[in-house]
């Protein structure tokens, strides 16, 4: 009688578990990191509202306590997310999602919300999380988030010109059939070992530096201030012995050799 009881419990306690538990991840929307926490579970990422949408701009977020759902508006949009039913109503079209409250937030499913408003998100390897690219936003979420944080990592403190060069350098790269064809990429590859000692020392993890940011946007916008080139080092921090060896020399920018 004890061992089917016992029995008995234990069934009950193992189907009360969730067949995957759910984990912190980060998210980043147009190339910053959204406040909150976000989730992972069975694949699909979910977010706070408000902290989605406050970053996203231009929304009014409410709780309506009648019908206990979150609500929001912009100028264009029309939003509910229902908990009890499970479904994210987009200007009067309601679409199946998983929703539910935790410590007073109210969370939806993030690539479902971000497509229905016009926006897109992914799942970015490098990042170990999701990455938003807001409705027409200039530049790809991804790409601005590492191209400003390799920038800044690798020229902190120089000339805006200087941090354009390494910049160009990045997009040169996956430009060239030398190395992988995408930014994220060409800033981890490994091939050959690692190319970006900030990858090795994990600088390139750190808040990029304002003006690493602007430099990245006007790289991606198409500004050129250096031409080719597919390397580069800094004397002071290292001979560059390879380089030197088996590279041509472009020019020097700042603190920075440059070669073909």
């Amino acid at each position: 009688m004890k061992k089917s009881i016992l029995c008995g419990l234990l069934a009950a306690a193992l189907l009360a578990l969730p067949a995957r538990a759910a984990r912190t991840v980060p998210v980043q929307v147009d190339g910053e990191r959204l406040a909150g926490t976000a989730h992972l579970e069975s694949g699909v990422t979910y977010v706070p509202l408000r902290y989605l949408l406050d970053r996203l701009g231009g929304w009014e977020i409410a709780w309506d306590s009648q019908n206990a759902r979150a609500v929001a508006s912009s100028c264009t949009h029309r939003l509910a997310a229902d908990p009890a039913a499970n479904t994210v109503t987009v200007n009067g079209q309601a679409y199946s999602g998983k929703v539910y409250v935790e410590n007073g937030r109210t969370y939806v499913p993030l690539r479902l919300v971000c497509n229905l408003l016009g926006g897109s998100a992914v799942w970015d390897p490098y990042l170990g999380g999701a990455a938003v690219t807001s409705p027409g936003a200039d530049h790809d979420a991804v790409d601005l988030y590492w191209l400003s944080r390799i920038i800044s990592a690798e020229s902190r403190g120089e000339p805006l010109t200087g941090q354009m060069a390494v910049g160009n350098v990045v997009l040169n790269r996956v430009s060239s059939r030398e190395f992988p064809d995408t930014i994220p990429g060409v800033i981890f590859d490994r091939v050959d070992g690692v190319q970006f000692e900030p990858v090795s020392n994990g600088t390139i993890y750190q808040a990029p530096a304002p003006q690493s940011v602007e430099a990245a946007k006007r790289v991606l916008d198409g500004e050129v201030v250096l031409q080719d080139a597919l390397y580069f080092y800094a004397p002071a921090l290292s001979q560059g012995v390879w380089i030197n060896a088996n590279r041509t020399y472009h020019s020097t920018i700042g603190c920075h050799r440059f070669y073909l």
